[in-house]
């Protein structure tokens, strides 16, 4: 875990690890979610035209493959980049 972010858990008692470490997970969960459900959203605004059939049009299932594919690989890198600047960010501070 990074140290500036979430300060050192290592000198919390356990039981505080054990809450923080409850707590980043619902976060991660809750961020996935939030993820999926906005994609999910966005792909189906953009790509289905018409509700006259059970299942897509062809171009209709295209058209949410790569939405779908553009949405995953911008976040990707959105996360990419934020552990980039995050680990320059821990480089740069010096420790105490």
């Amino acid at each position: 875990m990074d140290k500036s972010m979430f300060g050192d858990l290592a000198s919390l008692p356990k039981e505080d690890q054990a809450r923080m470490s409850t707590m980043i997970d619902q976060f991660q969960i809750r961020d996935s979610l939030r993820t999926y459900n906005t994609l999910v959203e966005r792909c189906f605004t953009d790509c289905v035209e018409t509700f006259w059939r059970r299942t897509l049009h062809k171009h209709e299932e295209a058209c949410v493959k790569r939405c779908a594919e553009k949405f995953l690989k911008h976040s990707m890198r959105v996360g990419l980049r934020y552990a980039e600047l995050n680990l320059g960010a821990g480089a740069a501070t010096p420790d105490q």
